[in-house]
């Protein structure tokens, strides 16, 4: 199993956003990742009705069907609004030219081409927004607890070694041991 990276620079980060920017699908369901750390699964799940006019987004996750509530944050509120507009409640938010539910495999190439063209040289694939998310939240507020429990974790450990804190404290080690 190949496993891919947080984007851990912010400027990378709003590099990607910039390149996503000409297109708004592809913007807010990258953004709705690095700002939730959902799964993939359950970004491309949701229907226009579960966020419009909404102060939170409800879902049961589809990998551990636990039940999920959290508050919809400012920088997506208006991205919805907007994105939103003149929709069918009842149609997924996220689709493609066709009028098909946008899948995993074309969000993947999404995230991949926009990471490339930013110069982000990490593997990188749809994991990529949640373990942004768990990175960046980590790096603000130092809770693994609370982490653990947003990611429905069992360990501390596992949360720190799935957002990347533990491989950057290894290197980190690496780097400053110098006999």
């Amino acid at each position: 199993m190949t496993t891919v990276e947080p984007i851990r620079s912010i400027e990378d980060l709003r590099k990607v956003e910039n390149i996503l920017s000409k297109n708004k699908r592809n913007l807010l369901f990258f953004t709705l990742g690095t700002n939730c750390g959902l799964r993939i699964s359950d970004i491309l799940s949701l229907n226009v009705g579960d966020v419009r006019n909404k102060t939170h987004i409800q879902l049961v996750e589809k990998k551990t069907g636990k039940f999920k509530k959290f508050p919809i944050n400012a920088k997506l509120k208006p991205m919805f609004e907007d994105f939103t507009k003149n929709k069918n409640p009842d149609e997924p938010l996220f689709i493609t030219i066709f009028k098909h539910r946008l899948e995993r495999v074309a969000a993947y190439y999404i995230i991949k081409n926009a990471c490339e063209e930013a110069g982000i040289e990490e593997r990188v694939g749809t994991h990529t927004m949640r373990k942004t998310f768990g990175y960046h939240h980590y790096q603000r507020f130092k809770d693994v607890a609370m982490l653990q429990k947003m990611f429905n974790h069992s360990s501390p450990q596992i949360t720190l070694r799935y957002i990347g804190i533990e491989q950057d404290q290894i290197d980190e080690s690496y780097s400053n041991f110098i006999l």
